[in-house]
């Protein structure tokens, strides 16, 4: 028969198991908080994403329904003209009038046709490289505008989130390249800062502009707010660079890292070709 063990090396037997019992029962809560952590953030960068998007389509079918709006009134009051010219057997001038009926819309075509293209990529499902590519060979075939896209590949695995916005920049910047520029080629580069934060900057060889004296009316038409906007939702900011002669550039700069002016280096750079 086994000599029984002492009082007190058998409260240390106990104990002992206690401990291990508990530490290995606190990590397996901790492991299960952990995973529940990671799940209510992936859902609520999920339900951000579809926020943003459920917005972005809310504000596009805004603007394609006041395109339309405007569009109707313009040409009723342009018929108009017309009949009075036709009337009045003034044959050139009615023509000229049909062919500035037709110039705004041909204008409000490709407004729709770019809105729709908005409305069907899907860069959380795709990735922001398939979809900017995607996007950038659609937008040449259509406009006659060669998009190049240079600097380092454009990156992979960004939050769904921030990859949406910074698709919407581009499609802004680029519908600004297409509608006021006159530019014969674009570029979009994408580079690194210190590791921490993301450049991007959407350039032209267009005709440019100061702006300084742009109105706050044009400023709106070029969408310069909401491209803001959206740099400022991802902690980042956006300049612009622009002078009569020599194009127009769109600069973002974004932290990767979430935390807003992490390792900035300060003002953006202008941009080179």
């Amino acid at each position: 028969m086994l000599p029984a063990l002492p009082v007190q090396y058998g409260n240390l037997v106990v104990w002992t198991l206690v401990l291990l019992l508990t530490y290995a029962f606190s990590a397996f809560v901790f492991r299960i908080v952990e995973r529940l952590q990671a799940q209510a953030l992936a859902r609520s960068r999920d339900l951000a994403t579809l926020n943003a998007v459920v917005e972005e389509r809310a504000r596009l079918s805004r603007e394609l329904h006041d395109g339309f709006a405007q569009l109707v009134a313009y040409m009723l009051v342009r018929i108009d003209t017309v009949t009075g010219l036709v009337a009045a057997k003034r044959a050139s001038e009615a023509m000229a009038e049909l062919e500035r009926m037709r110039t705004v819309t041909d204008d409000l075509y490709q407004d729709v046709r770019e809105s729709i293209s908005e409305l069907r990529t899907r860069v959380s499902e795709r990735g922001l490289p398939a979809t900017v590519r995607e996007y950038v060979d659609a937008y040449e075939d259509r406009h006659g505008i060669t998009v190049s896209l240079q600097g380092e590949d454009i990156p992979r695995g960004l939050p769904a989130l921030v990859a949406f916005q910074l698709l919407r920049i581009i499609q802004e910047a680029l519908a600004n390249v297409r509608k006021h520029a006159s530019a014969r080629n674009a570029w979009i580069t994408f580079n690194k800062a210190d590791g921490n934060c993301l450049e991007m900057t959407i350039g032209d060889d267009g005709r440019g502009f100061d702006p300084d004296a742009v109105s706050a009316a044009a400023q709106k038409s070029f969408g310069l707010a909401g491209m803001r906007e959206r740099a400022e939702a991802l902690d980042g900011e956006l300049k612009l660079e622009s002078q009569p002669g020599h194009g127009t550039r769109v600069m973002v700069a974004i932290p990767l890292n979430g935390k807003k002016g992490a390792n900035r280096r300060g003002p953006l750079a202008p941009a080179s070709r």
